[in-house]
């Protein structure tokens, strides 16, 4: 039996990731702050996993956020995508106990 090969239309969820800063205090828009592929990506998952940083899995948004660059904006046609995002992260907020520093 030959193991069934994958659509090449289906984004691979685990060959990018990309991190997000947002301070609405500081920022108009959010910046991609970290954009990696393969190896790379592992490890940005790895390092949001061991400082408890919320993940949202969404493999073309990866993407294209990694093709965005470093250090970019995101445009104003990425804005809803991002927002979603931005909602998920309060949601998760919500239903964490206060930090206290």
């Amino acid at each position: 039996m030959n193991p069934k090969k994958s659509d090449a239309k289906t984004p691979d969820l685990r060959g990018y990731a990309a991190a997000l800063r947002y301070d609405p205090n500081q920022e108009d828009v959010p910046r991609v702050t970290a954009a990696g592929r393969g190896e790379l990506a592992e490890a940005i998952r790895k390092l949001a996993d061991e400082h408890g940083i919320p993940v949202y899995v969404d493999a073309t948004l990866a993407e294209t956020l990694y093709k965005l660059g470093f250090d970019t904006q995101i445009p104003p046609e990425l804005y809803d995508a991002v927002a979603q995002i931005l909602v998920f992260v309060a949601q998760i907020d919500q239903k964490s106990p206060p930090t206290h520093y």
